[in-house]
Parts: C-alpha cells; structure tokens; sequence
C-alpha cells in the first residue's frame, strides 16, 4: 500500500511540475505524440482483430505512425528552450519547416507504398 501511495505522490509532482514549467509550445506537441501513439495502437489492435489482408495498407499506416512520432519527437526537442544550447543555428521556426517538409516526404512515400 505504501508504494501506491509513492507512486501516487511522484506522478502528482510530476504533473505539477509539468503543468508549471512546460511551455505551451511544448504541451501541444506532447498532446500531438498522444494522438500519435493512440493512432498506431488503434491500427494494430485493428490489425491484430480483423485481419491483414491489404497487408500494404497497414504497414504504410503503421510506419506512417511511427516516422510521424520521430519527428514530432525532433521537433520537441529541437523546440525545448532547455537545449537551445545544442541547436544554437536551428530556430523554433526552421525547426518547424524540417519538420513540415520531412512530412511531406514521409507522407509521399507512404503514399506510393499503398499500391
């Protein structure tokens, strides 16, 4: 009972101080990477119940899920103003163009994998 009450304690500091110190740049990326992860779950469990049978439909919405949580990944942390310092020539704006133009391509190519 006692390690309940830890983790209790620990996830509810953890979300003061994300709700405090995160920026709301941030935290819209972080409810982005949700949708992406609840996407992808969605279509494997879809997968998993139904069948694969336009097996190239699923890889490409799979891997379409997968690339798009990398760069959203990328673009969190090229965004976080913590490490400014490791991207000193990257701004939040030519951050967000890489990453607009990475997912035209990851899109493109899925795409041309439907078939």
């Amino acid at each position: 009972m006692a390690s309940v009450q830890g983790l209790g304690s620990v996830l509810s500091k953890f979300w003061d101080e994300y709700s405090v110190k995160t920026p709301q740049r941030l935290k819209l990326i972080d409810c982005y990477l949700a949708y992406i992860v609840l996407t992808g779950v969605i279509q494997f469990m879809y997968c998993c119940l139904v069948g694969t049978f336009p097996f190239n439909s699923f890889l490409s919405g799979f891997i379409s899920c997968i690339g798009s949580f990398v760069l959203a990944v990328c673009l969190r942390v090229q965004s976080n103003p913590a490490n400014k310092d490791q991207f000193k020539g990257i701004t939040s704006q030519r951050a967000f163009g890489d990453f607009i133009f990475a997912h035209c391509v990851l899109h493109l190519v899925a795409m041309n994998f439907l078939g």
